[in-house]
C-alpha cells in the first residue's frame, strides 16, 4: 500500500536531497545541474521523427486521463494500455517527461511500455506546458526543482491513482533526463512500495545518508560524454548504493552523450538506445511481471 502523502513530505522534508534551497544565496546542487543539463541541450529542438512514433509491439490504447488534484486543480496526464490485455490488473509504471515536458516523444514512448504489456502512465510535471526551446524547457525545469513538494506530491497522487483506480499489483518507475531525477526520486518517496526503477542519464544523488532508505531494484543507463552526469558521479553513485547494501544495474555507453534514448533529439544513439530498451524491459519483467 502507497504510504499517506502527509507522512511522505515529512520524512522528504529532512532529506537533503529534496532540498532546493541554498545556504547564503549560493546556486544549489539542483541549480547548478539544470546549467550543465542546459549546456547540453543548447541548439536542441525536440522534432518528430518516424522513429519517435514507432508503433508499441501489440495494439495499446493511449488517452488523457486526470490522476490528481494539486492546489485545486486538476492534474492530466497519458494513460496507455494494451487494447487487449490478458488480465485486469496489469503491472504498472510511471512514466516521467524528459525536460521538454510531456509531449509526443514520451506519449510514444509510453505507448511502446505499454505494448509490452504493462498500464503506464505518463505524469504531467509541468502544469500542461510543454517546451519547444532550451530557454523554456529551463525555465519550466526550474520551476519544478524550486518547488519540489509540488512534483512529489504529483507523483504520490499518480501511484495512488494506479494502485487504487487501476488495481495495479506491482508499480515501477522510469524516467528520462529530468524525469531520470525525477524516477530516482520517486524511489525514495515510495520507498519498498515501488518494485523497480529505471534511470535514464537523470541526476545523480551521492549523499549515503539520502540514499539509505532506499529499497528498490534500480537499472540506469548513462553516456560516458555526457558532461551533465560525470562519469565520476556515475561510478560514486553505485558505490554508494553498494555501502547502503543495494545493487544497481548501471550501463555507460561509450561514445554517446546525454539524451541518447531521445529520437526527437540530436544527440539520439540508435545502437545505445535499443541495447537500453532490451535491458529496461527485461528489468522491468523481471520485477514487475513475476
Amino acid at each position: 500500500m502507497i504510504l499517506s502523502i502527509p507522512f511522505l513530505f515529512q520524512a522528504c522534508g529532512s532529506n537533503p536531497a529534496i532540498q532546493s534551497s541554498g545556504a547564503s544565496g549560493q546556486p544549489t546542487t539542483e541549480q547548478l545541474a539544470t546549467e550543465r543539463l542546459a549546456a547540453e541541450h543548447e541548439g536542441d529542438k525536440p522534432t518528430a521523427t518516424p522513429i519517435a512514433i514507432a508503433k508499441p509491439s501489440v495494439l495499446v490504447t493511449g488517452q488523457a486521463i486526470t490522476y490528481a488534484t494539486i492546489e485545486g486543480q486538476p492534474v492530466t496526464g497519458y494513460l496507455a494500455q494494451p487494447s487487449n490485455p490478458n488480465s485486469d490488473t496489469l503491472p504498472a509504471i510511471l512514466s516521467i517527461h524528459e525536460w521538454w515536458g510531456l509531449n509526443q516523444n514520451i506519449e510514444a514512448m509510453t505507448r511502446r511500455l505499454a505494448g509490452e504489456g504493462y498500464t503506464v502512465l505518463a505524469l504531467d510535471l509541468y502544469d500542461g506546458q510543454v517546451a519547444t526551446d532550451p530557454s523554456s524547457a529551463r525555465q519550466l525545469l526550474r520551476a519544478v526543482m524550486d518547488n519540489p513538494e509540488r512534483a512529489q506530491n504529483n507523483i504520490l497522487q499518480a501511484a495512488n491513482f494506479l494502485e487504487t483506480e487501476l488495481n495495479a499489483p506491482k508499480i515501477g518507475s522510469i524516467g528520462w533526463c529530468f524525469g531520470g531525477t525525477w524516477s530516482l526520486r520517486t524511489g525514495l518517496l515510495l520507498s519498498s512500495d515501488l518494485d523497480a526503477l529505471a534511470i535514464y542519464y537523470g541526476q545523480l544523488i551521492l549523499e549515503p545518508e539520502a540514499l539509505d532508505g532506499l529499497e528498490v531494484p534500480i537499472i540506469g543507463f548513462f553516456g560516458e560524454e555526457d558532461s551533465s552526469i560525470p562519469i565520476s558521479d556515475v561510478r560514486t553513485f553505485e558505490s554508494v548504493l553498494e555501502t547502503t547494501g543495494q545493487t544497481a544495474e548501471i550501463t555507460l555507453y561509450p561514445n554517446v552523450g546525454h539524451a541518447f534514448a531521445n529520437p526527437s533529439g540530436q544527440n539520439y544513439d540508435a545502437a545505445a538506445a535499443e541495447d537500453a530498451w532490451e535491458k529496461t524491459i527485461a528489468f522491468f519483467n523481471t520485477h514487475l511481471k513475476a
